[in-house]
């Protein structure tokens, strides 16, 4: 039984949404047109519409691609036993990786207008949020507990300032046109943040 995004999902409807990724990042939210999609891979743009009803159908299977992909990723690192400060540095460094090879879901979450696109859009970058809240918590909590982590703020106020400094640093990639190397700029990132919810 398919019961995931990328089982569901076909090879044709992937291919489409790597060239919207494509348009998104060369071009922004404005130029991703299924006129300009249908260009950008030769096909007609009925062709697009057998595969996807709407532009909007488009960016939220981009969306659901890319929450599956934290999914995944971050499942796999809390089923190590490493110690929650190297999961929590796994956890963000390889997201700021998955990011850097494909910047086209930076643009998607971080466009000028996206969230006024639809509600359905909004609640997918609420889902990708989500997910990561949910694979976040239970590595502080078990760093807390060990004393790792500081327990004089709360679990959930120190995944909001964690999740709320990386968004920002995206924000800004996003809004410079990606003009610095993000893998540098995360990895202080992720060091400062450890240093901020460290234990004292």
């Amino acid at each position: 039984m398919k019961d995931t995004f990328t089982d569901r999902i076909t090879d044709r409807q992937l291919e489409i949404i790597q060239a919207a990724g494509r348009i998104l990042t060369s071009s922004g939210i404005s130029g991703l047109t299924i006129k300009n999609l249908a260009k950008e891979m030769q096909f007609s743009e009925s062709a697009i519409y057998r595969h996807f009803t709407s532009k909007e159908e488009i960016i939220i299977a981009l969306l659901e691609y890319l929450a599956e992909a934290i999914k995944t990723n971050d499942s796999k690192i809390l089923e190590t036993s490493i110690s929650p400060e190297e999961k929590f540095t796994l956890l963000f460094s390889n997201l700021i990786l998955f990011f850097d090879k494909n910047p086209h879901f930076v643009v998607a979450v971080f466009s000028d207008g996206l969230l006024e696109e639809s509600q359905r859009i909004n609640e997918t970058i609420m889902k990708i949020m989500t997910i990561k809240i949910k694979h976040l918590l239970p590595i502080i909590l078990e760093g807390q507990k060990s004393r790792l982590f500081t327990s004089s703020v709360s679990a959930e106020d120190l995944i909001h300032i964690v999740i709320g400094a990386v968004r920002l640093m995206m924000f800004k990639w996003r809004v410079s046109n990606f003009d610095f190397d993000i893998k540098t700029k995360g990895e202080q990132m992720i060091k400062s943040l450890l240093t901020l919810i460290k234990y004292k």
